[in-house]
C-alpha cells in the first residue's frame, strides 16, 4: 500500500479539476472548470490555475501554492466556511471587496471534501435563486 501523500499544490488543483469535472451527479453536473492557465506554477502567495463556474457564472478561483491550492470563493462565502470547516478543511474570510472565502486544499485526500464545499455553495445558490 503507498503511503505517499500528495502535497504539491498544482498536482492538487488538478486533481480538484478533475473531480469537479468528471462529476456529472447532482448539483456538480453544472460545474465547470474555465479559464485555466496550463502553465501556472505555484509560488507562495498562490497563483490563480482556474475559475470554477455555474451557468457561467464565476463562483470560485483556484490558486496553487507550493504545498496546497487554496479555493476563493467569491459567492456562498457563508455555506463555504461552515461546510469547510464541518469538513475538517482550513478555511479563512479575506478581507476585500467584495469578501471572499478562503478555503486550503492541502493534501490530495482532502480534494473530495474541497469538491463537496463546492457542491454546498452550489445547493445554496440554486436554493437562493428558487425563492
Amino acid at each position: 500500500m503507498v503511503e505517499e501523500r500528495i502535497t504539491d499544490g498544482r498536482r492538487i488543483a488538478e486533481l480538484l479539476a478533475s473531480e469537479l469535472d468528471g462529476r456529472e451527479d447532482g448539483v456538480l453536473e453544472s460545474v465547470q472548470v474555465m479559464n485555466a492557465d496550463r502553465d501556472v506554477e505555484p509560488t507562495v502567495d498562490g497563483e490563480r490555475a482556474y475559475d470554477v463556474t455555474v451557468a457561467d457564472e464565476r463562483i470560485a478561483q483556484v490558486f496553487v501554492h507550493d504545498d496546497r491550492a487554496r479555493l476563493e470563493f467569491e459567492a456562498g462565502q457563508d455555506v463555504a466556511a461552515e461546510t469547510a470547516k464541518e469538513l475538517e478543511l482550513r478555511v479563512r474570510p479575506k478581507a476585500t471587496e467584495p469578501p471572499r472565502t478562503l478555503v486550503f486544499v492541502e493534501h490530495g485526500a482532502a480534494v473530495k471534501r474541497g469538491s463537496d464545499v463546492v457542491q454546498a455553495v452550489c445547493r445554496s445558490l440554486q436554493t437562493d435563486s428558487s425563492e
